[in-house]
């Protein structure tokens, strides 16, 4: 009977299906355990082999956390809402829903091939209206809230509200914009509805305001920092440049602290904690106002060392800053006005990492030094982000690299501060020197300095101490059509939420994705988009009267929006009126397990803690930290091919015979190769749509006649035609095979390159493990009592492969497993009691196999419901030793003697072996050196 993978699959994965056999209860007595991979998002392409890796990981775990005893939640979803489904929306005229749906069907298809234990009986889908309501309920919970720094938590905006009706605002601690002007009680309760609610804007967790965003023209939205690479889209390479807009946004900065603090609560690896850090950016000092000369305005900076305040040779603003037209003169304005313009179609983060490029322009203005009242020129530069501190920094070149490298290269005098040389560098130490050049600060180090400093700003209310986040506001607004409409219309212009009991607002109808021709947002192409509040429903635009129907918003929700909350959905995923009930959030808490791909650490992880601590804050569950552990699988890279041509593209020569030839290298796809021989199928290649332009090409071969491709390991790409299709593999040698390969490359954590060729020896693995248990005849496993060294197989295998699953070293499991089925092999085991705890320890890895073996052995219940077999100590433990006995140090034969004999009972039975008397041939040994549990050695 041969081991057929492709018929025990399908009947396994159908068993599977139609018993609901992962099914997670959430009334049970079992201890729960969550775990979860980052949401995925369905797109055309479907699945390559990197992308499972880690879903074969995280299952490995659900199933071995099953076989321990605890309920498993493992769900899985789509992330559905998003920017390439709406611009292949634009290209080709569908609509979004009907080619995610598409998307959908096949990606589950290839995850139902691998073998996956979820639970899909809570699968969830943001763009589904049932999921988004909930999404839009949430975002109403911000708008009705405000950030109380008093009790550090985000509290109903009632709260607020009767503060300022009984004391007014002046001693409000808040999180809120900034300047808001002072009012008492009496005045509040005197301002009307309208003033009330420009008011309660500049507080609200959510709020409109003018920001400067990451504009895409040719996409026709606002796009987050990190959908952007190297200053373009991440999604088309398109131009990214940098306005102003009114747009929603939300107070992640509020949680600046908490976010921070919380890293410390969650296993997660260093170097995503020092990411979000990072991000975060605590700094602290002080806060300095520098008048502006013959103004009353003033330049606010952040500054981390207030006591280089008298080293600020010149100020530099950021481009973007608010002041920067304003003080701008005549002759100035030209030159300001082109490097601001060129600076916007640069990102933030490009110019963070360009530290070599020197650039920027004089205003003509300048700033009077708080304590000196000398003139301080006043700069623009793009070294200086909008987005960090004020936009402003008081340069003190002698101090600060940066500041340095521009005084050279604009000629500014620096001046120096410390009792060091600055001839060649700037002096960055915050030790090791004393103050010179500063007034009350000479001969003082930076501690004692930084006191005095902040405590004189402080006295003439020049300044004051301050803590610093980088960490700015999240733009929430995007000009798209495909996400979640915002539950929101407007009266005089003034947002209004709709109440929670008319959720899902669905996305319209439209006849075109793109943009208005007066550049509205797509939702601005629908006829329907208007609330009617008399009926509570979405009705015509032709009825818009600005009594009691409006107009509803036409941005939409960010992909994030829907990704920030989605694992507290699964808990309770059908449930219409709650994200989930009391109880299952009680259940469940929070996820115990989250495996997925780094890129995500300052993106979808930052913002799901955030929405997570808000929900904690109003009451909606009880944890702080989403995700308990997390895990960053590794990259699968792909084996890509070359072939190389010569510069005249009419030759294309083979590896091997390049030399010094001048050689240009064009990616192959891999369906034209030999995967094992790397040799070029020539006339598939000639015949391949991409490469019609050889087709008359000269080839120039080996010695054996053949073209040897180029190999080179890179990032699996569908541009780079170095994918491999999951479901090849699958088709060709079992899911099993697949899922134990990927695990067999190496380190979860590490990046890994494919290669098709190991593939078999995997194969071949599962070939012997089945000959354990059937030969040609059929099953052949017996009840006879194993041997000692069977015993001792099988717990070793028990106890490696425990550990390595509980520290996640899931490549040296499977090297154990083949270890373990070669003993056995040699051992002659087709013994019960060996291989019946076998199939179950082997069965997170490869489950197929494992639920056929099981079946075999007997069992009408799945394999996943067996409890993980023991490890047994005794198994392990030695009574024997298998000793070699050498003869002047030369080992001339072994003998098996208990480990419990004396040195004295060992000499004995040496001397009585027959084997030793024909090496001694009649003589008497000179010396016998014997070491328990060792050697054993006669000499002369």
């Amino acid at each position: 009977m041969k081991y057929n993978p492709k018929e025990i699959e399908q009947k396994w994965q159908k068993y599977w299906a139609e018993n609901q056999t992962f099914k997670a209860s959430n009334e049970t007595s079992k201890p729960k355990y969550y775990v979860l991979d980052m949401f995925p998002y369905p797109s055309g392409a479907g699945l390559h082999v990197g992308h499972p890796l880690g879903y074969i990981a995280s299952d490995i775990f659900s199933r071995f956390k099953r076989h321990t005893g605890f309920n498993v939640l493992h769900p899985q979803g789509y992330d559905s809402f998003g920017l390439p489904a709406e611009q292949y929306a634009i290209q080709t005229g569908q609509h979004p829903a009907l080619t995610t749906e598409v998307n959908i069907a096949r990606y589950r298809e290839q995850l139902d091939k691998i073998g996956f234990s979820f639970d899909w009986s809570r699968e969830v889908r943001t763009s589904d209206p049932q999921y988004y309501k909930h999404t839009q309920w949430i975002f109403i919970q911000l708008f009705n809230s405000w950030y109380n720094k008093d009790t550090d938590r985000a509290e109903p905006i009632e709260n607020l509200t009767a503060i300022f009706s009984m004391k007014g605002n002046a001693s409000v601690y808040a999180v809120s914009d900034e300047n808001i002007e002072i009012f008492s009680a009496a005045e509040w309760n005197g301002f009307s509805e309208e003033q009330k609610e420009k008011i309660l804007l500049q507080y609200r967790m959510t709020y409109l305001a003018e920001t400067e965003v990451n504009w895409c023209p040719a996409l026709g939205t606002v796009l987050a920092n990190d959908e952007i690479i190297n200053g373009v889209s991440e999604r088309g390479g398109y131009p990214v440049i940098r306005k102003k807009m009114t747009q929603w946004s939300m107070r992640i900065s509020s949680y600046a602290e908490r976010l921070l603090q919380g890293l410390d609560t969650i296993d997660w690896s260093e170097s995503i904690k020092e990411s979000q850090r990072n991000w975060i950016g605590k700094s602290v000092g002080a806060s300095v106002f520098f008048r502006l000369k013959d103004t009353d305005a003033s330049i606010e900076v952040f500054t981390t060392r207030p006591d280089t305040i008298f080293g600020v040779s010149f100020m530099t603003l950021a481009p973007e800053h608010d002041l920067v037209q304003e003080i701008t003169t005549k002759e100035q304005k030209e030159a300001v006005q082109a490097y601001v313009a060129a600076t916007a179609k640069r990102s933030e983060r490009e110019r963070m990492a360009d530290v070599k490029t020197i650039s920027g322009v004089f205003t003509g203005a300048y700033a009077i030094h708080p304590f000196t009242k000398e003139e301080i020129p006043v700069w623009i530069g793009d070294y200086v982000l909008a987005g960090y501190g004020t936009g402003a920094v008081m340069a003190v070149p002698c101090g600060d690299e940066r500041d340095y490298a521009f005084a050279n290269h604009f000629a500014i005098p620096i001046k120096n501060i410390f009792n060091q040389d600055i001839s060649e560098a700037a002096y960055t130490d915050k030790v090791g020197f004393e103050l010179i050049n500063s007034d009350f600060l000479n001969g003082m180090d930076y501690k004692q300095a930084t006191k005095e400093s902040i405590a004189a700003l402080e006295k003439i209310s020049a300044g004051r101490a301050k803590v610093n986040y980088r960490l700015r506001d999240a733009v929430f607004s995007r000009q798209r059509y495909w996400g979640e409409p915002f539950p929101v219309y407007y009266v005089n212009g003034l947002p209004k939420m709709i109440e929670a009991a008319y959720l899902p607002i669905r996305l319209p109808e439209v006849e075109k994705y793109l943009p208005t021709e007066d550049g509205q947002p797509p939702l601005g192409n629908a006829q329907e988009w208007a609330w009617d509040t008399k009926n509570n429903k979405v009705v015509s635009n032709k009825l818009i009267d600005y009594s009691s129907v409006f107009p509803l918003e036409l941005n939409t929700m960010p992909g994030w929006a829907g990704s920030s909350w989605y694992w507290l959905r699964y808990m309770d995923a059908h449930n219409e009126n709650e994200i989930a009930s009391r109880e299952a959030l009680q259940y469940w808490q929070n996820v115990d397990l989250y495996i997925g791909g780094s890129e995500h650490a300052t993106g979808h992880l930052l913002y799901a803690r955030f929405w997570n601590k808000f929900l904690k804050d109003i009451g909606v569950i009880t944890t702080d930290e989403p995700f308990k552990k997390l895990i960053n699988q590794g990259m699968i890279l792909g084996m890509s091919a070359f072939v190389y041509r010569t510069e005249d593209s009419k030759t294309l020569i083979t590896k091997d015979k390049i030399g010094t030839t001048k050689v240009y290298p064009i990616h192959v796809d891999l369906a034209v190769i030999n995967d094992v021989t790397n040799e070029l199928d020539i006339e598939a290649f000639k015949q391949h749509p991409l490469y019609s332009e050889y087709r008359d090409a000269e080839f120039v071969l080996d010695d054996q006649g053949k073209y040897i491709v180029g190999r080179e390991v890179e990032k699996m790409s569908k541009s780079k035609y170095n994918v491999v299709n999951p479901d090849d593999i699958c088709d060709e040698y079992g899911a099993d095979t697949l899922r134990l390969y990927e695990m067999f490359l190496g380190p979860l954590e590490q990046a890994k390159p494919w290669n098709t060729a190991g593939i078999s020896g995997v194969f071949g693995f599962l070939k012997k493990l089945w000959r354990l248990y059937f030969d040609d005849n059929g099953f052949i496993v017996v009840d006879d009592e194993p041997t000692k060294e069977m015993y001792k197989t099988l717990h070793k295998t028990i106890k490696k492969v425990r550990e390595d699953i509980e520290n996640f070293s899931f490549n040296t499991s499977v090297s154990q497993f083949m270890i373990c089925v070669n003993e056995l092999t040699q051992q002659k085991c087709h013994h019960r009691a060996i291989l019946e705890p076998l199939a179950v320890i082997i069965a997170p890895y490869a489950p197929h196999i494992a639920e056929e073996l099981w079946h075999a052995l007997g069992h009408d219940q799945s394999v996943s419901e067996a409890l993980f077999p023991i490890f047994d100590e005794k198994y392990l433990v030695e009574s024997e030793k298998e000793y070699p006995v050498s003869f002047n140090g030369k080992m001339r034969f072994t003998l098996n003697l208990s480990l419990d004999l004396t040195v004295e009972q060992i000499q004995e039975i040496v001397m009585a072996d027959e084997r030793t008397q024909q090496q001694l041939q009649g003589r008497e040994p000179k010396k016998i050196i014997i070491v328990p549990g060792k050697i054993i050695n006669l000499v002369g």
